[in-house]
């Protein structure tokens, strides 16, 4: 693939993930795919605006793809984990088993279902959900579990708290599996060739510069480089594979048994993306 075939296509908007989690998976992908147009939002919003057309490709909540068959994955890219994750917590007010409110970081869904999954298989509770607003923190809801995720799962004060649960760990120790969290999908009719070419590149780079990435977000975020470098390169896993499918066929079927989703999707990698993995 030149430069000059690149330049030629026509634009692509993409939509990535606005936290740290994503840094690795967006290295470089300006000079990569040239003629994308990235924008960043939160996993749930990305998934809305692919549904109204308003994006081509975007990183979204991999329980996306129960809700639309239609898309297709396009890179074996993804954001997930093979043990703990830091990033994705349940905060207990209650011993696990006396849950009967859980509220709901707004801007997840795949983790969402995860813990709604976790605290029925592991302790037969069904709460009563709500919604932790982007703007709040756990603390400033009253529920008897709330969960968190992203940059502000990796800040989150945990005194007040009785249990925590990393939900990346619990799930992996219960199911032996990975669990896969995003993952780049298309909206149809678009051709994603390039792209999907783009966005493995990207994550390849991103995952030889995890202390440059470190260094960058520790002056951001106010956390030690230590913590951010051991995060993206311990805590993640940016590579889809065949148990990490495996991992995805397991927890849609546990969401489809508790309702969450009418039916398991089949989800595949594009051939554009596994013949250059």
């Amino acid at each position: 693939m030149t430069a000059s075939s690149i330049r030629s296509s026509p634009a692509l908007r993409l939509g990535a993930v606005n936290y740290l989690n994503t840094k690795p998976l967006v290295y470089g992908l300006d000079e990569l795919l040239p003629q994308g147009e990235v924008s960043y939002d939160l996993p749930s919003r990305l998934a809305d605006s692919l549904a109204k057309e308003e994006l081509d490709i975007a990183l979204v909540p991999s329980i996306e793809l129960a809700e639309h068959p239609e898309w297709r994955v396009v890179s074996n890219a993804c954001i997930g984990c093979q043990g703990p994750v830091l990033s994705v917590k349940l905060l207990f007010r209650t011993p696990p088993s006396e849950v009967r409110t859980l509220a709901l970081d707004e801007g997840s869904r795949t983790s969402a279902v995860l813990a709604q999954i976790l605290l029925s298989e592991l302790h037969g509770v069904r709460p009563k959900l709500t919604s932790l607003p982007i703007g709040e923190g756990p603390k400033d809801s009253r529920a008897d579990a709330v969960l968190v995720i992203g940059d502000r799962a990796i800040r989150s004060e945990e005194d007040e708290f009785v249990e925590v649960w990393d939900l990346g760990d619990r799930w992996c120790r219960w199911s032996e599996l990975p669990m896969v969290f995003a993952m780049w999908v298309a909206r149809p009719g678009v051709i994603a060739n390039e792209a999907s070419i783009a966005l493995e590149a990207a994550r390849d780079a991103g995952c030889r510069h995890f202390t440059e990435i470190a260094d960058q977000q520790a002056k951001r975020m106010n956390l030690p480089v230590e913590l951010i470098e051991e995060y993206l390169s311990k805590n993640l896993y940016f590579h889809l594979a065949k148990e990490q499918l495996l991992g995805l066929e397991l927890f849609y079927q546990h969401a489809t048994n508790l309702g969450l989703i009418h039916a398991p999707p089949r989800v595949t990698v594009d051939d554009c993306a596994t013949k250059n993995s």
